[in-house]
């Protein structure tokens, strides 16, 4: 996929839903429970131990991961625009 399509096609949903809550992006976080279910996966891909249902679940969280950093991109894009 390349990165280029992606924004372009997800940059309009940015626009409606970021702006005014660029730090409230920028706070958020995966709660206890969450962060050690992923390090628990992590832990057994890197050893090749996951499932299939697990591979899926890992893959389903990575996949969040990175729309999450994709928004946390934009947010502080925003924020530092913003400042000059």
């Amino acid at each position: 996929m390349s990165i280029q399509a992606f924004h372009r096609g997800v940059d309009p949903l940015l626009h409606l839903l970021l702006p005014g809550k660029e730090e409230a992006v920028l706070a958020v976080e995966p709660d206890l429970g969450l962060r050690e279910r992923i390090e628990e996966l992590a832990l057994k891909s890197t050893e090749g131990e996951l499932s299939a249902e697990e591979r899926e679940e890992y893959e389903g969280y990575m996949r969040a991961n990175k729309l999450l950093a994709l928004f946390r991109r934009e947010a502080k894009l925003r924020m530092a625009l913003s400042s000059l």
